[in-house]
């Protein structure tokens, strides 16, 4: 069933995803020295030619979308993302307001709007947060599920919100959500309703758990109090989210019990999951995503103003605070190629200092299991996220009583596990919404 069921041949999931799922296909890896010469070398070839076909799809669907626009303000100086004065009186999750969007970049047809809507941060603050809320045209007899996802916002400024970029604002700080945008698609196809929130708040908190995951959760309250196209208090709820998005999402899951115990979440889908932010900085480090390092090493010393961390910076690693306030991790990518973090601090191996991992201790996933099903993909040979930190999170969920499988993928590289192992994730959602029941207990391939 196209409108509600798994990929099918039609789908531009499969015409990406299982592309690259069968050039791996057929590959005989039956000893080690296989496993780390000509079987890889395969591997890696195959891969390549699929990523060609997959890039070559999405460019030609590209053809087809509309063009942004730069009169849309940026969220800084628009006022429907102004806090009201009442905002501490109202509760978490409460709807502020509403407007319709002409959505851009999407090449499915559906119903767009932003919602205003309260929620609460990492210092018990209240927040005033905006999501995009999108309902396909495709029919669903009965409640449509509606998806909460997560695009990977990775980012200084406000700029760089997905609601900016989805209501057709014009930066380069677009990328990220039109990354995801093939993958909304998909979901969209599928029949389900998505709400794409701002999960960093107004004030770009990166790596920030409690904000994000509160931001998420509240978000889907919001948008079952606006119900539209046949969202409501009876749609199965789902996550979803790569890399920062997976971050997001599953913080949200691990706070659902005692932050909003009435969010039930039919089931979960990430991959590419940041877990051991250190190690994740000291990956990128020096190379060509140096400007992640930085990225991760700005934000926290933002976030924490009061900490040791935010004093180690030194003249250099202020100035950068300062001039990248309203970056994108796009930005900074290209600006600080092969750049070292230590040239922003005063202490030699800032990303090893304790004083690092002081702000990063309680930012890390695994303090509690999700009590959702999940479902979570990783690549063994990820550039960005080393698995190691993916795997030790696996088995911190498990010994905790998780319901999960996860999935040590052979597609190589950050981005090729985001493309390759889709379909999978969604598969795993389109059975949890059709209330086909998880396996039991962990699985881990």
């Amino acid at each position: 069933m196209v409108g509600r069921g798994r990929c099918d041949r039609r789908s531009p999931c499969l015409r990406i995803g299982a592309t690259m799922r069968e050039a791996v296909m057929g590959i005989s890896c039956g000893s080690a020295a296989d496993r780390q010469s000509s079987c890889r070398s395969a591997l890696l070839s195959r891969f390549r030619s699929a990523v060609i076909a997959g890039v070559a799809a999405l460019a030609l669907a590209a053809f087809s979308l509309p063009v942004a626009r730069a009169d849309i303000p940026f969220p800084d100086d628009d006022p429907f993302y102004a806090a009201p004065a009442d905002l501490a009186a109202r509760p978490n999750g409460a709807l502020l307001g509403v407007r319709g969007i002409s959505v851009f970049g999407l090449p499915v047809p559906v119903s767009a709007w932003q919602l205003r809507y309260r929620t609460t941060n990492s210092a018990g603050a209240p927040t005033l947060d905006v999501a995009t809320v999108l309902v396909p045209s495709v029919p669903w007899p009965g409640a449509r599920p509606l998806l909460a996802y997560q695009v990977a916002e990775d980012s200084l400024g406000t700029r760089c919100a997905p609601s900016f970029a989805l209501g057709g604002g014009r930066d380069p700080g677009m990328v990220n959500t039109m990354l995801d945008v093939p993958f909304m698609a998909e979901a969209l196809r599928r029949g389900w309703a998505l709400v794409v929130g701002d999960y960093e708040g107004p004030h770009s908190r990166f790596f920030d758990g409690v904000t994000a995951g509160h931001a998420v959760l509240d978000g889907l309250r919001a948008a079952r109090r606006f119900a539209p196209g046949g969202v409501g208090p009876a749609s199965p709820l789902g996550g979803w989210g790569y890399s920062g998005g997976a971050f997001a999402t599953l913080w949200a899951a691990q706070l659902r019990l005692d932050y909003a115990p009435e969010i039930r979440f039919a089931g979960i889908s990430t991959g590419g999951v940041p877990a051991d932010i250190p190690a994740i900085a000291r990956r990128v480090d020096g190379g060509p995503q140096a400007g992640l390092a930085l990225l991760i090493l700005l934000a926290l010393s933002r976030n924490h103003p009061d900490s040791e961390l935010a004093t180690l910076l030194n003249a250099r690693g202020r100035a950068a605070l300062t001039e990248n306030a309203t970056a994108c991790g796009s930005d900074l990518v290209p600006k600080y190629f092969g750049a070292h973090a230590d040239d922003f601090a005063s202490v030699p191996n800032i990303l090893s200092h304790p004083a690092f991992r002081a702000v990063t201790d309680p930012n890390e996933l695994g303090g509690t299991a999700p009590d959702t099903p999940l479902y979570l993909y990783h690549s063994t040979t990820d550039d960005v996220i080393p698995v190691a930190g993916f795997s030790a999170l696996l088995n911190r969920y498990c010994a905790q009583g998780a319901t999960l499988t996860a999935v040590h993928s052979l597609f190589p590289t950050h981005n090729g596990a985001a493309i390759g192992e889709a379909f999978g994730g969604m598969n795993f959602l389109s059975d949890r919404f059709a209330g086909v029941p998880p396996t039991p207990g962990c699985s881990i391939r």
